[in-house]
């Protein structure tokens, strides 16, 4: 899952996402406000931590302008303790409020139990649609945006992307990609194949084995999106 924070205390903001890596989560850290809403604007977020003092948008203006289009649960980390900040707060749309200093575990049981909260109630997502990150691939509609551009995919390499996505997160053997896509049993030859499609995947996506952005390679396993 992705996670936004949004702080101006760089101590802070780095200290809650090593708490939001160690527990598995996806990170999306700023600094300040107007890059945080940009954020949001491109990337499926899953919860926000958003403090209020920023240098240049306050965290409940963001909250106020997130609500107008997201309904991803938002947790307010502040400073102010006042009962008529918190009610100002939950006003604009926040669905908790924690008080700097606070114990960082006790925020990562609130993110968790807000985050069990939203899945439960929010509608399930159409399964033939995936989005991770910037990408976006339609299976009934045979289609890929990466930022918004569609991508040019031969049906072999949408194929091997849709069933990376349809994994998110978990390692998908070459063997399995071989299986799934030709449906015939895996020869050690057939991995030269596979790495090709990968290759221009990669090409077209503006990726790369080195620093990958989306498709990772695991050495002698297979593939994986996160």
């Amino acid at each position: 899952m992705n996670i936004l924070v949004v702080d101006d205390e760089k101590e802070i903001a780095d200290l809650v996402e090593l708490y939001l890596k160690n527990e598995g989560f996806q990170v999306f850290k700023f600094y300040n406000g107007c890059d945080a809403l940009r954020c949001v604007e491109t990337q499926d977020i899953d919860l926000a931590v958003l403090d209020i003092m920023l240098p240049d948008i306050d965290g409940l203006k963001i909250c106020s302008k997130i609500r107008e289009t997201k309904i991803f649960p938002i947790i307010m980390l502040t400073a102010k303790e006042t009962e008529i900040d918190k009610i100002t707060g939950l006003t604009m749309g926040a669905d908790d409020y924690v008080t700097k200093p606070f114990r960082p575990l006790e925020l990562m049981a609130r993110i968790k139990a807000q985050l069990r909260r939203y899945t439960m109630m929010s509608p399930k997502k159409d399964e033939s649609v995936l989005t991770i990150g910037a990408l976006t691939i339609d299976k009934d509609n045979h289609r890929c945006f990466l930022d918004n551009q569609l991508l040019s995919l031969t049906p072999t390499e949408f194929s091997i992307l849709w069933l990376l996505c349809s994994n998110q997160g978990k390692v998908v053997s070459v063997d399995q990609i071989f299986h799934d896509l030709w449906g015939e049993k895996y020869y050690t030859n057939s991995s030269s194949s596979i790495m090709v499609h990968i290759r221009h995947l990669r090409e077209k996506m503006n990726d790369s084995a080195e620093n990958p952005r989306y498709i990772q390679t695991v050495w002698g396993v297979g593939y994986k999106i996160e």
